[in-house]
């Protein structure tokens, strides 16, 4: 009778592990390395969202699941990235979060759309990601394109900059930005004076401000990360050039201020966040933002809240389909309508989100200030 009852016991154990399904969904990003605060940035927002289905209890299918998220490291080296997305799609994920960089993401894309694994990224903005004509490929945030556009706008309109001298790291994302950036600047009227670029893991930057100061520039733009903007702009202070410099999302954190060693003034920086909200819509996403914080104890840098939508639409697509098997959801989620804490969400053709909006910032005591959102 004991055996019997300790095989009981067992079975009954074993029936409770099983009895919850698992959902897995990958995340990667730089989590490590010197943009490692945007990677674990956008880690956090997931690993929220997956701790906020766990604790509300999802069905899908008639069946109870539970919800995994897979994590990884991808340095932010396209090399590394299609390693980790073969690992991601070797251990069968149903979904994927990521990559961070439009030079990680868009390699590792043709990895997840092999294996038929949907992907939705929460901070990847170069136009090709979505132009491969992969049917896995989605996106919550603007693309480059649009965030160009309005950068130019506004640094003609608002900022009446005429000069601008271009810098970019030559990365994937800092090359296409300073590309859509420069044409939206000459439609504008304005004339860009000096075109240098670096590397992101530079350091010195002597060479390329002393050319930049002898062009005379209004107004700098750097395609880039904050981790070679902020002592780029300490090196333009020691070198006596005190302009104002504008740049994309990979600039829009309070990391700057720190980078630049404290010489960065308040209102010199302008950068935009590819997303945002306004109006009441803002207090979905302030309500999150608090709770970030009280879950982690630091603030939001730019893409958690994105990172944190990208799963909760891929979760609401899994429910609609009745199936998180990637084959059976995919048709759901390419014609999802979700209403997120970064606003309403819903994909194009292509996987771009439609109607995107652009944030722009400036920079205040070392902190970012709102400056307006716009198309």
């Amino acid at each position: 009778m004991k055996k019997q009852a300790a095989v009981l016991a067992m079975s009954l154990v074993a029936g409770a592990a099983t009895a919850q399904e698992v959902v897995k969904i990958g995340h990667a990003a730089a989590v490590t390395g010197p943009v490692a605060y945007f990677g674990k940035d956008t880690e956090n927002g997931a690993r929220m969202a997956i701790e906020a289905l766990n604790a509300r209890g999802v069905t899908i299918g008639g069946k109870k699941v539970s919800f995994q998220l897979m994590a990884e490291d991808d340095g932010g080296d396209p090399k590394q990235a299609t390693t980790v997305a073969q690992k991601l799609a070797d251990a069968k994920i149903h979904g994927m979060v990521g990559h961070e960089t439009s030079g990680t993401t868009i390699p590792a894309s043709k990895i997840y759309h092999t294996a038929g694994i949907p992907q939705i990224s929460p901070s990847t903005t170069g136009p090709k990601y979505t132009q491969q004509g992969f049917n896995t490929t989605f996106r919550v945030v603007a693309n480059d394109i649009q965030l160009g556009q309005a950068l130019g706008r506004h640094a003609v309109a608002e900022m009446k900059a005429r000069r601008v001298a271009v810098v970019d790291d030559r990365t994937a994302y800092g090359q296409g930005l300073a590309l859509e950036f420069s044409r939206s600047l000459q439609k504008q009227g304005g004339t860009v004076v000096a075109k240098e670029f670096t590397h992101d893991k530079a350091t010195d930057f002597s060479a390329i401000i002393t050319r930049i100061r002898a062009s005379k520039p209004d107004l700098v733009f750097f395609g880039g990360m904050s981790a070679t903007a902020g002592p780029m702009l300490r090196q333009m202070k020691q070198l006596g050039m005190n302009v104002r410099m504008i740049g994309g999302d990979g600039i829009c954190s309070d990391e700057i201020h720190k980078l630049s060693g404290g010489t960065m003034l308040d209102n010199q920086v302008v950068c935009a966040e590819a997303g945002g909200v306004q109006g009441e819509a803002r207090a979905a996403l302030d309500k999150f933002r608090a709770d970030y914080r009280k879950r982690f104890g630091i603030d939001v840098q730019i893409n958690a809240p994105y990172a944190y939508d990208a799963v909760m639409t891929m979760a609401e697509a899994m429910v609609k389909a009745g199936s998180y098997q990637p084959a059976k959801y995919l048709p759901v989620l390419a014609n999802i309508q979700y209403r997120g804490v970064t606003g309403p969400i819903a994909f194009d053709a292509r996987g771009d989100i439609k109607d995107g909006t652009i944030t722009l910032y400036t920079f205040k005591g070392g902190k970012r200030s709102l400056l307006m959102v716009t198309k």
